[in-house]
């Protein structure tokens, strides 16, 4: 069985159709490119004439700028301080990072995402008002860990260091039971978010009586210890 996620944890907004992503590297450009191809508006920034010019080749936002986003008027005419949602992809650059997001977030920018290369740049970035701070590299190695060690495990999203969010293929052992059979909250201190039927249908907050089927996918939210105890492979 090919093993997709169904999304469960894309966390920008889906009523929104307009992002607005500065900082055009590696990582800024994969975020582009991502949402430029789901139909999105993207607007691309960088101070790079050259990282301008390879996006507009490459086709990967639908404007493309250059400005310096450390300067809140040059944002404010690029209009990016009406997007609602704008990633601050410039996380090598701890100074820019930080005064760009502060002057997103003093313009009244809903929902700012910032890139962080350090504990210590992502304590600075909450501290200016990013709604959300990433580490796309760390983020990655974990995936990968995991990916290799339990393949069944589809996607997985830390809340907080103790925390996470899972979906994972239903495990041999609780094929054919139901959720109260099973009692994953008592068992390991699980909570059941949704079921996904053989990629077919998605049956949010399921009743005790359902039955797990080999070949479903499970969401589940709880302790990493917790999660970690599951019979994954």
């Amino acid at each position: 069985m090919k093993k997709e996620s169904f999304g469960w944890f894309r966390r920008l907004r889906q009523s929104n159709q307009q992002f607005a992503v500065i900082g055009l590297g590696r990582f800024g450009q994969a975020v582009c490119l991502t949402l430029y191809n789901m139909g999105y508006e993207v607007m691309g920034i960088d101070a790079s004439e050259q990282q301008v010019n390879q996006a507009i080749n490459s086709q990967i936002a639908t404007h493309v700028l250059s400005l310096d986003a450390t300067d809140p008027m040059a944002l404010k005419q690029s209009g990016v301080f009406e997007f609602d949602t704008v990633i601050v992809s410039i996380g090598n650059y701890v100074e820019e990072s930080i005064i760009t997001t502060l002057n997103l977030k003093e313009a009244g920018v809903n929902f700012v995402v910032a890139k962080a290369s350090s504990k210590i740049h992502e304590k600075l970035l909450n501290k200016v008002g990013a709604d959300w701070v990433v580490f796309p590299e760390y983020e990655m190695g974990c995936n990968l860990a995991i990916s290799l060690t339990k393949p069944n495990i589809l996607e997985r999203v830390e809340l907080d260091p103790d925390n996470s969010m899972v979906e994972l293929l239903v495990p041999e052992e609780f094929a054919g039971k139901t959720l109260l059979e099973l009692d994953l909250r008592n068992e390991y201190g699980l909570t059941m978010i949704a079921i996904n039927h053989q990629g077919q249908k998605l049956e949010v907050n399921p009743k005790a009586t359902q039955r797990m089927e080999k070949g479903d996918s499970m969401v589940l939210i709880g302790r990493n210890k917790a999660i970690n105890r599951l019979p994954v492979q």
